[in-house]
């Protein structure tokens, strides 16, 4: 066999090089999921690479060493092993079948049957593999919709879904990202069905699925979707405000700006500092993540400020504060997209340079001052004249600014 004809090896010798270690000699190795359907449906070449194999992990081991590749152990007991060539690693894991689910995990027994392991996964563009030869070998029709942007289960739905509750969040999400049309309509009506399995998830795997799919291309529509089956208050634990968010997606698009799954989760759910705290406690969030949903709960800038108003706010407020609010007020209050004021005070945060406060408290020592309370209330009437004169650095307003401090 020629690696160099498997579109996903060209220019990477290292997964030639894992490819050629697992492949042969009694055991099979093919790349599987998400970069065969990338790769299939012209999205580019991923990242992150997963493998199949016949082999156990032992002996995924013994030959990665004996090729002289490095292993890590990252999952083990679920066969999974990550074999790392020139720096890059590649997750490998053995042909599985589920004997026991409990609808949050299961147990898996080792196997060698490719159409098991196909069977066992979620959804039909999932389960495509690409042998090291390049061939595609595709068991489940996943190919065809893949193409037509089709998230189907593999079998049954309500079969599936029940296997592992989080499949619900993983449909909406895989269609926000790859769906074309409407939801598969049967997934659909079993997700609806199975609808109180939520309840018995980590909210640290829905927090992960959520953050996801807010993040996808069609995330606007699909999370409407989700409203519309009753499935978004119990991933939020709140009611949801859709159009917002949906209309961010179309700012941030706008402007020229990355997705932003935070800044969306707070265009969907956070219109006070209260709403962030129970999404903070209610999906897990890192403590930056609430932070930042906080932060963005309150009054925004607009338009209709002056520049020195803009800049004051934005000073008071901090870059990243200043530009969520800005950014959700836009979309919210439904001005066009090319509205200059809007776009002017949302790109504000990125473009102007925040100055540092030039003052120090040695300038008040000098003036006779001494530490303590008076000091820091001097500074804190200066650094309010300083924003209120527009930042001046020349050196004869800023000593004004001491002498009406110190005064």
């Amino acid at each position: 066999m020629n690696p160099q004809t498997n579109p996903l090896v060209e220019g990477r010798p290292g997964l030639a090089r894992v490819l050629a270690a697992l492949d042969g000699e009694g055991e099979e190795a093919r790349i599987v999921g998400g970069a065969v359907r990338d790769w299939l449906t012209g999205r580019g070449l991923r990242s992150d690479i997963d493998i199949a194999t016949t082999a156990l992990p032992d002996e995924v081991e013994r030959r990665s060493r004996m090729a002289g590749l490095k292993t890590v152990p990252t999952g083990i007991e679920h066969g999974t092993v990550t074999v790392i060539a020139d720096g890059e690693p590649y997750e490998v894991t053995t042909l599985r079948e589920d004997v026991e689910t409990d609808g949050r995990r299961a147990r898996v027994v080792f196997g060698r049957s490719w159409a098991h392991d196909a069977r066992r996964r979620d959804f039909t563009m999932n389960a495509l593999y690409l042998t090291r030869s390049g061939e595609l070998v595709d068991l489940v029709d996943g190919a065809a919709d893949a193409k037509a942007g089709c998230v189907r289960f593999i079998g049954d739905a309500d079969t599936r879904i029940r296997e592992d509750y989080l499949r619900i969040l993983r449909l909406f999400r895989f269609h926000a990202a790859f769906g074309r049309g409407p939801l598969d309509p049967p997934a659909l009506a079993a997700a609806i069905r199975n609808r109180d399995g939520l309840d018995r998830l980590s909210r640290e795997r829905v927090r992960a699925e959520l953050m996801k799919l807010l993040m996808a291309p069609r995330a606007g529509e699909t999370l409407a979707q989700m409203q519309d089956a009753g499935l978004l208050t119990p991933v939020l634990g709140r009611e949801g405000e859709v159009a917002p968010c949906a209309r961010l997606a179309e700012v941030e698009a706008a402007l020229g700006l990355p997705p932003d799954a935070v800044r969306r989760l707070g265009a969907l759910a956070v219109r006070a500092p209260a709403d962030a705290e129970a999404l903070r406690v209610g999906l897990r969030l890192s403590n930056a993540e609430g932070a930042r949903l906080i932060a963005l709960a309150g009054p925004a800038p607009t338009p209709a400020m002056c520049e020195k108003g803009q800049k004051a706010f934005l000073y008071r407020m901090g870059r990243e504060p200043f530009q969520d609010r800005a950014l959700i007020a836009f979309a919210r209050g439904g001005a066009p997209l090319d509205d200059e004021g809007w776009r002017a005070l949302a790109l504000l945060a990125a473009e102007w340079p925040i100055p540092v406060f030039p003052l120090k408290a040695s300038d008040f020592l000098a003036r006779g001052l001494t530490p303590g309370p008076a000091l820091g209330a001097a500074l804190k009437r200066a650094e309010e004249a300083w924003i209120e004169a527009g930042f001046p650095l020349e050196a004869a307003a800023l000593a004004g600014i001491v002498d009406g401090a110190v005064g």
